[in-house]
Parts: C-alpha cells; structure tokens; sequence
C-alpha cells in the first residue's frame, strides 16, 4: 500500500509540480491537492481515506499554515503534518512546530532527500535534517542516550528557545549574559545532536523534554 500524501500551497504551479515529483516516487501517491488551508479542510471532509501525511506551506491566503495545522491536529489526529516552505526564519519554523508539525521542510530540498524525509515522517513520526545530515566525526562522538540529562538552566533555556524569543531576549528573561546563553546553546546541540534551533526544537518536542 502507497503512502498517501496531501498538499496545501497557493502556487499552483509549484503544488502541480510537487505533485507530478512525489507521483514519481515509488512508494507515494497524492490523494489531496489544495490551495490554501479551508479548501484543504473542506476536502479532507468528503474523504473516506485519509492522508497519511500533509503537506503544507506556511504563507496562504484565507487560512494559513499554523491555523491550517491545529485544525488538522484537531480534527484528524491521525494525520502527520509537515510543513514546507522557502521561509527559514525562527517564527515560521517555530509557529508551524508547534501547531503540531512534525518536520519542517525547505522548498529547495533535494529530491532525494525529500523522499527520505517523507519516508522517515512515515516510519518515525518525525523528521530532523539536523539529525541525518551530521558529519561522521560527530556521529562517533555522540553518546548513546535514552534519556538525555538536563540542568534545570538547560531546561529553562529550551523551553524558551522553543519560543518565539530570540537568544537576547532569553538571555534577558533568564538574567544571564549573552555568552552564557550561547554556551547552553552549544551545550544542548551537543546533547541533541543537532546544528540549529530548529534542529533543537524537534529533538527537543520528540524526545518529550518540552511541551509546546
């Protein structure tokens, strides 16, 4: 059985060659197409098989991603959604995390690539390019770790780096200096193995250390 895939971007030139590429891939098939996020919602309703997993984009008219991906998460807790875009600031990544996706995907990814991502989604849950991209240094550096042990500074420091704040302002609401708080944060992409802030809110929403 294929995996089934939905779509929500208001390019329809992009959404049709999206389409066209993950009908390519051997173990994919679109089962839902849509150019903002209440003609997702309404299409999803005269369903009787859902997506497995939907794309969507974060800029959109009428509804957009985030309000798009509660009401998914809402109302087809079944569904996974991930969201892909060309946007790379920490607002649109953070706002789309955590509405509910579980990856957050560029436009300008590699294909390949793009079928592994939506490959693990599937598999896993999540995706973290982060995670799947580190050099092999690091890889043998990295600890085998179940559970991942935090200080309550670390702690602290995480669940407002899954915030809209930036590293300024966490490290004025923490009354520290900004160096302090660049150490935390390379302490954590350590731990995390990972090389981002987006990279550190997914392993950090996976492994269940922060509720969003």
């Amino acid at each position: 059985m294929k995996i089934r895939i939905g779509i929500a971007d208001d390019q329809q030139l992009f959404l049709r060659s999206l389409s066209n590429l993950i009908t390519s891939f051997k173990d994919f098939e679109v089962v839902v197409e849509a150019l903002n996020g209440l003609e997702l919602l309404k299409k999803l309703a005269a369903l009787n098989v859902y997506p497995d997993i939907i794309l969507i984009d974060v800029q959109m008219p009428v509804m957009d991603g985030p309000a798009t991906v509660k009401e998914i998460a809402l109302n087809y807790p079944a569904v996974t959604t991930v969201a892909l875009s060309m946007k790379e600031d920490d607002y649109s990544i953070l706002s789309m995390l955590r509405a509910g996706c579980s990856a957050y995907l560029l436009k300008d990814i590699h294909p390949q690539e793009f079928e592994r991502a939506l490959t693990e989604v599937k598999n896993t849950g999540y995706y973290n390019g982060d995670v799947s991209s580190v050099n092999y240094r690091r890889l043998l550096r990295r600890q085998d770790i179940e559970e991942i042990k935090l200080t309550e500074r670390e702690k602290t420091f995480l669940k407002l780096a899954c915030s809209d704040f930036t590293y300024k302002e966490i490290a004025s609401k923490m009354f520290l200096s900004e160096k302090t708080i660049d150490g935390y944060r390379e302490s954590l992409f350590q731990k995390l193995n990972v090389k981002s802030r987006t990279g550190m809110a997914l392993e950090a929403i996976k492994k269940n250390l922060v509720t969003l």
